[in-house]
């Protein structure tokens, strides 16, 4: 019993932390997973690139996915990303679409989308990965265009075409933030000011909510926002933290896209918007 699973990464519009709303973009950056369904109990999985990277995200899908259908088996699992870890970049939302996909295609076995959503934001949690189960990101990740949803209600609000842009430049610092060590007291001070981001949002008004939103994650993060205002200077349309940061994801078009990518530096990331089928 084998099957595949592909999910993509995706950007922040409004980070769901702060007000339990939240806002994302899919973009065509690709995780993978195969998952081999065997005699026996447990798990092995191996994080190809990642070999320092906790397994217990992925264990907990398969087993999540098992236990929907009644099923106990062995699991060996490999997955794989093009996406940067703990960076803002949505890699665990996409890593566990991608098994828990992977998983139900060993099964031969269907889903509807707003399960697997659900599924990956209780999970997300219990791996202790996400702090809201980031279904804003899951949705992103999984379905494509720009999504808002009601995290705390595990609720997909709305998914749109994202027509602010086609592609995103993306500044991937070394250092990394991880949910655990998040200081969610400061974050919560700027509950209002999030509400307004979403709301911006909803409206369509999304250069003004990137804007607001990397303001709010920047001051409760103490993030800088150097690199967002050298891509604006540059030409983008909208630059802001992705997420917790400390990524920086500018919105360009196919004029902009090179000089912003000059002076978001060497190891910038370009990708195109992705809008899901």
């Amino acid at each position: 019993m084998k099957g595949r699973g592909e999910a993509h990464g995706a950007v922040s519009i409004v980070n769901a932390i702060a007000a339990g709303k939240g806002c994302a973009v899919g973009i065509d950056l690709r995780t993978w997973a195969e998952v081999e369904l065997i005699s026996g109990e447990g798990a092995e999985v191996r994080l190809e690139g990642f070999p320092d990277e906790p397994v217990k995200l992925a264990e907990l899908c398969v087993q999540a996915v098992m236990d929907r259908f009644s099923i106990k088996r062995k699991a060996i699992v490999r997955t794989g990303s093009q996406i940067p870890v703990s960076r803002g970049l949505k890699s665990s939302s996409a890593a566990a679409n991608a098994v828990i996909l992977a998983t139900l295609d060993a099964l031969k076995a269907e889903m509807p989308a707003i399960d697997i959503l659900k599924m990956n934001a209780d999970v997300s949690i219990r791996a202790g990965v996400s702090v809201t189960g980031a279904m804003d990101d899951a949705a992103a990740s999984l379905l494509g265009g720009v999504v808002f949803t009601d995290n705390l209600a595990r609720t997909l609000l709305r998914r749109d075409v994202f027509d602010l842009c086609d592609r995103v430049v993306i500044a991937v610092p070394d250092r990394m933030i991880r949910k655990s060590g998040l200081p969610k007291e400061r974050i919560a001070v700027y509950r209002p000011l999030a509400e307004e981001a979403f709301r911006l949002a909803w409206n369509g008004e999304y250069i003004k909510a990137v804007t607001l939103n990397s303001l709010i994650y920047g001051a409760a993060l103490g993030l800088d926002q150097e690199m967002s205002i050298k891509a604006l200077r540059a030409g983008a349309v909208a630059s802001g933290i992705s997420g917790t940061g400390p990524a920086v994801v500018s919105f360009v078009d196919a004029t902009t896209e090179r000089q912003v990518a000059e002076v978001t530096g060497k190891d910038a990331i370009i990708a195109k918007v992705y809008q899901g089928v």
